[in-house]
């Protein structure tokens, strides 16, 4: 069993405007940096002992914030957890999107499909606990994986049997979200975000 706790990425100026990234490389502004101090203190509370990223600078920098401040090595990169790509739909701003393509379902050209995105991260979390348990860690390992909004939501739809979030839920910038994960399971410890 590994315990995996995910992280969204602090704040940028693109969520701050409401504008969709998906893949776009988009840095943490200022906000994002305290958002990722403040994620740090509450974790701190828990023993982790390994941190992942998405590639995306705004995740990896979240998760370096957080590492540093917890005491953890550098984080690793997950190339599976990185967020939903959007395709055309990149660069809108969400009401653009919701009125071009009418809800977070439907696939602008290029884009992710959302069962996609849970399966590449569901790989991606399997990977983290074989590498955690070949490492001989605890046999609770503790892992944090700082990633994005839109693969949280996939993973947490996934966990609840569809309950979850629900209709207009926000996920934070900055919030967490415990799960279990054994071989063939994925079970939501909390569902509300620290």
């Amino acid at each position: 069993m590994t315990l995996i706790t995910l992280v969204r990425h602090g704040q940028t100026d693109w969520n701050l405007a409401r504008r969709i990234q998906g893949s776009t490389d988009i840095p943490l502004n200022e906000t994002g940096r305290g958002d990722a101090l403040a994620a740090a203190a509450l974790l701190r509370s828990e023993t982790h002992h390994v941190m992942y990223a998405s590639p995306l600078i705004r995740a990896h920098e979240t998760a370096r914030i957080i590492a540093s401040e917890l005491g953890l090595a550098d984080p690793m990169i997950t190339h599976g957890m990185r967020e939903r790509e959007f395709g055309e739909g990149e660069g809108l701003l969400v009401q653009e999107y919701l009125e071009r393509f009418t809800d977070w379902h439907g696939a602008p050209s290029g884009a992710e499909t959302l069962d996609t995105v849970r399966d590449r991260a569901l790989t991606a979390l399997e990977t983290i606990s074989r590498e955690s348990r070949r490492r001989s860690a605890p046999a609770a390992e503790s892992v944090i994986v700082v990633t994005h909004g839109g693969v949280i939501r996939a993973l947490l739809n996934h966990a609840s049997g569809g309950t979850l979030p629900r209709e207009g839920d926000v996920l934070r910038n900055g919030s967490a979200y415990r799960f279990e994960l054994a071989p063939g399971l994925l079970r939501l410890l909390e569902p509300v975000s620290i």
